[in-house]
């Protein structure tokens, strides 16, 4: 099962790359939609997003979680083929939700567009998800919950109560509902979902991976267990309130939007003390760097998620926020973590896995170092061409000339960006083209091969 929701994950991470490109190329040359609706932006924007965090990010970790889980507990998961049932369903509700949004379903709402048929089929499925996570740490044969195993656990129980607040609404049609909320306060449930779905799905959840497969990678046990689950607790106290910081000079209350750009300051906390961890962890095998391409990635991810979360305090100051808010930083901030930060850590632990889960090597190293050449491009052409998009968008709209009028119009300003959005889609193109390359090696190494059946591991020595 872990093998095929890598192989999901994989799939999922090639589509939503392919449509990301395609609206990028769009922003490049518009009339690329050719008057088709199921082409224009509008809509695959929405299924580039969808598919990449819920079919690449959810499957990537409901399949480590289910490999980790079992090792750091001892003991196979409980109820199998609910787990099965969790794994396939899944892709059913990822494959028909992206076409329900290309043929204009849409909840309207970030991140949480999906209609309501599929907002029920998604909690049946995320219950189980959690029956099937919980009843195996509830039958551990060891004490200790390792760390990794809290962080997928607030993913499964903080995703489920977003998702069931956020998504609730009144049906009108089996295509159409409102929300049950309006006006200021449906912006604040909004964005409490849509940054906590950040939070604890693409930061918390992937945090599960790296407390898991950073010490399997280097061979090492965590630096600091202790500060592993300080970090822990100060995050998920944290993160919760950090939300209103999307919400600044907008019709909410101004003490909601210093809360969250208060919290979003105290986040630099946590978020950094999993850095340290992280890095001196990987401290004392800097020797693999050279033969261990999965290493790699994850260090690079390591540096990502360090500069996505020093980043997005500093753009939750309100003086700061003036210059960022509706332009391409807020783009190029959610790439660095989305490109630089899940994906690469996601690519780096599958090169790991994969070859475990069939008992073979790696088919070929030189591929996996074209791909972490080919990503690192990608990642660093793709943020600085939305840093500098942004930041001269924000400028160039607060530009005023000697009488107090706006300096240029919307259209000069936009019109000023198409070199940004070249050197954007060539960026994407790399990191694509380096996706391709792991897919087709990992395929290679899978091809003609069963999965290795493990027996659990005696109750001895450390969980990790």
């Amino acid at each position: 099962m872990v093998a095929w929701l890598t192989g999901f994950a994989i799939f999922w991470s090639l589509v939503g790359m392919a449509a990301g490109i395609y609206v990028a190329a769009e922003l490049v040359w518009p009339t690329l939609d050719f008057g088709r609706e199921w082409l224009s932006y509008g809509r695959l924007r929405n299924l580039h997003t969808n598919v990449v965090i819920f079919g690449f990010g959810i499957a990537a970790l409901m399949g480590t979680a289910f490999y980790s889980v079992q090792r750091t507990c001892h003991v196979p998961l409980f109820a199998p083929g609910l787990a099965w049932f969790c794994a396939l369903a899944w892709q059913v509700v990822i494959l028909l939700g992206g076409l329900s949004l290309l043929a204009g379903w849409n909840g309207g709402k970030e991140y949480a567009e999906l209609e309501w048929p599929f907002d029920i089929a998604i909690t049946v499925i995320w219950v189980s998800f959690a029956v099937v996570f919980f009843g195996t740490i509830a039958k551990r044969r060891i004490q200790q919950i390792y760390v990794s195993n809290w962080f997928y656990g607030a993913l499964i129980i903080v995703i489920a109560m977003l998702h069931i607040v956020n998504s609730q609404a009144i049906p009108v049609a089996w295509s159409k509902s409102y929300s049950l909320f309006a006006g200021a306060q449906d912006a604040v449930v909004q964005w409490w979902y849509g940054h906590n779905a950040v939070g604890f799905l693409l930061t918390g959840g992937f945090l599960g991976m790296l407390y898991y497969f950073l010490p399997k990678h280097a061979d090492r046990p965590i630096w600091s267990y202790r500060l592993s689950i300080v970090a822990f607790w100060a995050f998920t106290y944290s993160y919760i309130w950090a939300g209103p910081h999307h919400l600044h000079y907008n019709a909410v209350p101004e003490w909601v939007q210093s809360l969250g750009m208060v919290m979003s300051l105290v986040l630099l906390a946590p978020s950094w003390a999993t850095l340290v961890n992280g890095v001196m962890t990987v401290a004392g095998a800097w020797e693999k760097l050279r033969t261990d391409p999965a290493l790699k990635f994850i260090v690079l991810s390591l540096a990502f998620y360090g500069l996505a979360t020093f980043e997005g305090p500093m753009m939750a100051i309100k003086s700061v926020n003036v210059v960022s808010h509706f332009t391409d930083w807020t783009i190029g901030h959610v790439h660095s973590g989305a490109l630089g930060w899940n994906a690469l850590i996601t690519f780096g632990t599958f090169y790991f896995l994969l070859p475990r889960l069939v008992g073979a090597e790696l088919y070929s190293h030189s591929l996996a170092n074209w791909h972490f050449w080919l990503a690192l491009a990608g990642v660093m052409l793709y943020v600085l061409a939305m840093w500098g998009a942004g930041v001269s968008q924000g400028l160039l709209w607060l530009s005023l000339d000697e009488i107090g009028e706006l300096r240029y119009s919307f259209k000069d300003i936009m019109a000023s960006m198409a070199p940004y959005y070249a050197l954007r889609l060539v960026a994407g193109c790399s990191f694509f083209i380096g996706a391709v390359l792991m897919a087709y090696n990992l395929w290679m190494t899978a091809k003609g091969r069963s999965v290795v059946r493990a027996t659990p591991p005696p109750v001895v020595g450390e969980a990790w």
